[in-house]
């Protein structure tokens, strides 16, 4: 049993929020952060068992940014 999965959380180039799971196909997006953490939550539910529940789920944010040089 896994005791915790994680999330990279990246800003869509469409707006909003995509993230993907490190070592298992889940994938998920949604218009503002709140939406996607509950998806997040949905989505790794529907994707383990009770019993492979990971017990933490761990975002990691990364955000792009260009400035003038």
């Amino acid at each position: 049993m896994k005791t915790e999965i994680i999330f990279i959380i990246e800003e869509s180039l469409d707006g909003g929020y995509e993230a993907h799971a490190l070592g298992n196909s889940i994938f998920t997006e949604a218009d503002n952060l709140d939406y996607l953490i509950q998806n997040i939550k949905e989505a790794v539910a529907c994707h383990f068992v009770k019993e492979e529940m990971p017990k933490i789920i761990r975002l990691h944010y990364i955000k792009e940014e260009v400035i003038a040089a």
